[in-house]
């Protein structure tokens, strides 16, 4: 097995894309974070004490999916034709559910730009109200599709 992100010495390298098609590419990514009840009350009324919840963390997660090759040693800069944050809510099982779009044209995927932007919205949802109680879980960040490039469509399957 060859390994990609490695030389001939075992030495760390960032892949070679240059040879690649200029294809467009998107990312489908989710997320939730599991909040106690009083929170995400306090999140609906708008009473967080550090401001609109959702409205930071949208832009968080555009701004992380467009910061990921800062992040992530061996992801390319990729100039990102468009990113969305949107957001799902279950009162009933009291979590909210970040969904990262994002689309490129470019020589590589997206999917670690949707990975991070659904990481850092969740991340901002807890940085914003761990004042009021720390016990929130972040749980199930997922690639839920992805299209383009050499390897085609992904699409997680639904167990």
């Amino acid at each position: 097995m060859e390994f990609t992100h490695l030389d001939e010495q075992g030495k760390a390298k960032m892949v070679d894309v240059g040879g690649k098609d200029v294809t467009t590419r998107t990312a489908f990514a989710t997320g939730k974070i599991i909040l106690p009840t009083k929170i995400l009350e306090a999140i609906l009324d708008n009473s967080v004490p550090k401001g609109d919840v959702f409205s930071v963390a949208r832009v968080a997660g555009i701004m992380g999916a467009k910061n990921t090759a800062s992040l992530i040693p061996m992801c390319h800069p990729l100039l990102i034709n468009s990113c969305s944050v949107d957001f799902k809510i279950d009162k009933e099982n009291s979590l909210i559910e970040a969904i990262c779009t994002v689309r490129v044209d470019g020589k590589t995927g997206v999917e670690m730009e949707a990975l991070t932007g659904v990481s850092i919205a969740l991340l901002t949802i807890y940085d914003m109200c761990k004042g009021i109680d720390k016990g929130m879980t972040i749980t199930d960040i997922l690639l839920e599709k992805k299209t383009g490039g050499k390897s085609g469509i992904y699409e997680r399957s639904k167990l």
